[in-house]
């Protein structure tokens, strides 16, 4: 919810954003997608905290530039949801789910790394 908050705010507001409604729409529903697809869940951290980045290259810049500009004037705007992101922020991320989390061949990292090296000399 704050993350929409924040995209209408910032389509209303700012001097730099572009008169393209279907743009804000697009990219408010791009992100509905990725916070729904979340592998945190329910427990998800603030994105900036997040260690599994789920935006393309691109809406993440756009991102953090709506969230950069928007971010100071929420707490005049909308108070109770910024407390409560600011809140969020301070949340431990928690560890990856298991079923994320990268297979393991089987040998451990170190063991692996001196193979390698041996190979190369």
């Amino acid at each position: 919810m704050t993350i929409q908050r924040m995209i209408a705010l910032y389509q209303r507001r700012c001097p730099e954003a572009q008169a393209d409604n279907a743009h804000y729409q697009a990219l408010n529903a791009y992100a509905d997608k990725r916070l729904d697809k979340c592998v945190f869940g329910e427990n998800k951290p603030a994105c900036k905290q997040c260690p599994v980045h789920c935006y393309q290259p691109a809406k993440r810049e756009e991102m953090k530039q709506i969230m950069r500009w928007a971010g100071p004037r929420m707490l005049w705007r909308h108070p109770i949801l910024t407390v409560r992101h600011l809140l969020d922020d301070r949340r431990p991320v928690p560890p990856l789910p298991e079923k994320y989390r990268p297979k393991s061949s089987g040998f451990p990292r170190s063991a692996l790394r001196s193979r390698a090296t041996s190979r190369a000399l």
